[in-house]
Order: structure tokens, then C-alpha cells, then sequence
């Protein structure tokens, strides 16, 4: 494909395939930053290259390629779990994993409170859970929306139940002091829903030191890298799960659809390529409208399981209505990349009718209207396949006849 800017986007639920797709577009080169523009710690982006296997979570899914990643002021950083990643790269012979990693100063911190926090409100919704990863995402988002807010007041739907300060963030990390005051402000705030929680000393020392392994920066950082090469942006979670457009309460607190990575371009040009598999599969709970246990047993997935807090891992059918809806939430879309196309005996729901679908390609180019960029037919980066430009035009829809405003 042509060297433009290119934002990786996740058209279903998650877990498309959008490390791999990253680390494919990196592999083809030349990329000169994996920019991440949403969601933190909860990504789990599996890349498979000779014999290494990585589940990428804060560190961009480039990084086996020996690209460096930029965690933008979209993303919820957590310093704890990125020195344990940075570990584990090291140990497959990633040398010095903090060297390629930057961080906006103005990136939110999750710490151990938002964390214990989300875990115990989605304990206490027992059969009622919204599929949490359990790792202070939504938290972290919620505590930076209480500023001007007081006890009592509800803000999205949770009552707030201290007195809140302003939210911690990467750059707080450089200054123990201030940071330190928000800690404690966090200690406090926590306190009636967790109890006495980590020690604040303790995570001050922590992140200081962070803040000596990892570049902080400020300013147009995203223009100055748009600039210097070409930049791919790499996507958490999946359209259906958007904070706006996907089906509450079964969402994330975080912008999925391109409009963060096109606010850090600043007009630049770049194209949106859209990963979806060649069948829909769901992580925890929520609607999934093609469920079918058969294809489940069919496609057991290696890397994902039930989790303590996020719940089964679900499959079905690929759902073209679904699909359509995500693109026309995008925007449109450039390209697509269709991950699993080794999967036979495939099916699509189109319209409330299920049909054999046996070219999944020539399928969803004829559904979108837009080309296939990266082809996969297994779980490596050798079975990844980066295409020449697509022989269609973009295709924006509007799903069911309504408008949608640009994102």
C-alpha cells in the first residue's frame, strides 16, 4: 500500500487483529512511530514473529520491528504494567523496550486506586457487568470528569463519593510534589468504595522513577512526528465497543473511531484501513446479534480465555450490518484488513438471512466497496500479506438512511 499516514482501526467488537496488522504495516516498512490514539493498558494485541510471541498492551504493536512508540494524551497510562511489559520484551530480546517509548506529558495516569475501584463496581454488578477488563480504563476516564464536581453530584450515571482533585497525569510524574498532593487526593476520594488502599509514597517513588526511564514530551509532538516519516496510528478496542457509538453499558470509556488520531494530525492527510476478521467474536458481556456456539468450538482462540472480570470469549458469525454500521461510524474508510482467512465453512448474516459465504474477500470488498490492503491467513507475521493500493474508491455509508456527523 502507498506511504500515506495510516490509522488502524478495529471494526467489531476488539481482537480483529490489530496488532498484527500494525506489526505487518511496520515489517513492510518504512514507519518511523507507532502512534497510539486511545484506551491504555487493556489492549491485548498478540503479534507472533519467528517464534516470539508478545501481547502487546501500552507499548505499540511496531515494536518487534524496532519501531519506537508514542502514547498520546488519548491514552491512560499505566506505569506499573508498562514496567512489566518492558520486562517481558526483554525477555524475547527487545533490547532497552523504554528507549522506543515517548508519552505525552498530558496523558492520565491509571494507578492501583482506579483499578481496585472499577474492580469492586463491577463486583458489585454481579450478573449485571458490563464486561470490564477489570484494569481502571472507565475509572480513570470518570475521575478526570470530576473536576467542579462535589460530593453527591452523579456524574455518567456513577454518585461521586468524596471530594475530588485533579487528575494525576504523565507529566505530574516529573514533579513528586504536585504529584504527591494528587495521590493523596486520590487516597481520599477512593477511600469509602476500596478502603485504605497502596501506599502514596510508595507509588511516588514508582512513577518518579518512570518518569527517569521513559522521554515525557510536550507540544505539537504528534505534527513534529507526522512530519518527519510516516506514522501509523494504532487503535484499541473495536468501533462496536466506542464510547459514542457503541451499545451502552457494554462500551468503553474511550474514542475508538478516528477522530483522536485525525485531532493529532491537524488535517495531515492519512488513510483509515478497517481490520475486521472473516467471523464476529465478542470478549465478555453485551449484545452479539449472530452467537453461535458451533462457531466457538470451531475457532478455539489460543490467546483468549474467560477472564476474571471481562468474562467468556464469544463467537458467531460475520454480521455484514454490523460492519456496515462501523464503517459509516468511521467516517468511511480507505481499506480493510481481513485477519483469520484461513477459517473455512464461513457464513454471513446480512439483513436477518445467514448465507455461505465462501470468498471472504471478493464478499467484503463487494459489501465496502473499498479494497483489501492486508490479507491474513494465520497467526504470524509471515502470514500477513500487505497489498498494493485497492482498485476501488472510498465508500462512506449511512447506515439505515440516517447522517452521521464527521468524526
Amino acid at each position: 500500500m502507498d506511504r500515506d499516514h495510516v490509522i488502524v482501526v478495529g471494526l467489531g467488537f476488539g481482537d480483529e487483529g490489530k496488532g498484527a496488522v500494525v506489526d505487518a504495516l511496520c515489517a513492510d516498512g518504512p514507519v518511523s512511530a507507532v502512534v497510539r490514539f486511545n484506551g491504555g493498558a487493556q489492549a491485548a494485541h498478540n503479534v507472533v514473529v519467528d517464534g516470539r510471541h508478545h501481547t502487546f498492551s501500552q507499548f505499540g504493536s511496531g515494536t518487534l520491528a524496532g519501531v519506537p512508540t508514542w502514547l498520546s494524551r488519548f491514552v491512560l497510562v499505566e506505569p506499573i504494567a508498562l514496567a512489566t511489559e518492558s520486562r517481558e520484551l526483554e525477555a524475547i530480546g527487545v533490547a532497552d523496550p523504554l528507549s522506543l517509548l515517548s508519552v505525552d506529558a498530558g496523558a492520565l495516569l491509571t494507578t492501583p486506586f482506579h483499578v481496585a475501584a472499577n474492580r469492586a463496581r463491577e463486583n458489585a454488578r454481579g450478573a449485571d457487568r458490563h464486561g470490564s477488563c477489570g484494569k481502571g480504563i472507565g475509572e480513570t476516564v470518570w475521575y478526570g470528569l470530576l473536576d467542579g464536581h462535589k460530593l453527591g453530584d452523579v456524574v455518567e450515571e456513577q454518585e461521586v463519593l468524596g471530594e475530588p482533585g485533579p487528575a494525576p497525569t504523565v507529566g505530574d510524574c516529573l514533579d513528586p510534589r504536585a504529584l504527591r498532593r494528587k495521590l493523596d487526593a486520590l487516597a481520599r476520594f477512593y477511600e469509602p468504595l476500596i478502603g485504605a488502599g497502596p501506599e502514596v509514597d510508595g507509588l511516588v517513588e514508582l512513577y518518579r522513577a518512570f518518569a527517569d526511564a521513559v522521554r515525557i514530551t510536550t507540544g505539537d509532538e504528534a505534527g513534529r512526528l507526522a512530519d518527519s516519516g510516516r506514522l501509523v496510528f494504532e487503535g484499541a478496542q473495536g468501533v462496536l465497543l466506542d464510547e459514542t457509538y457503541g451499545f451502552h453499558p457494554h462500551t468503553t470509556w474511550s474514542t475508538v473511531v478516528p477522530r483522536n488520531a485525525r485531532e493529532l494530525l491537524q488535517g495531515r492527510s492519512a488513510r483509515v484501513l478497517g481490520v475486521t476478521r472473516t467471523y464476529q467474536t465478542r470478549h465478555g458481556a453485551g449484545p452479539l446479534p449472530t452467537e453461535d456456539p458451533a462457531v466457538l468450538a470451531r475457532f478455539p482462540e489460543r490467546h483468549n480465555g474467560t477472564g476474571e472480570f471481562q468474562g467468556a470469549w464469544r463467537a458467531g458469525h460475520l454480521d455484514a450490518d454490523l460492519l456496515r454500521y462501523s464503517v459509516d461510524c468511521c467516517g468511511g474508510i480507505d481499506g480493510l484488513a481481513v485477519t483469520h482467512l484461513d477459517a473455512t465453512g464461513l457464513k454471513v448474516a446480512a439483513g436477518g438471512e445467514l448465507a455461505d459465504m465462501p470468498d471472504p474477500i471478493a464478499y467484503l470488498e463487494g459489501l465496502l466497496g473499498v479494497g483489501v490492503l492486508v490479507a491474513a491467513t494465520g497467526p504470524t507475521r509471515a502470514d500477513y500479506e500487505v497489498r498494493e493500493n485497492p482498485r476501488h474508491d472510498r465508500v462512506d455509508f449511512g447506515v439505515g438512511g440516517r447522517d452521521r456527523a464527521p468524526v
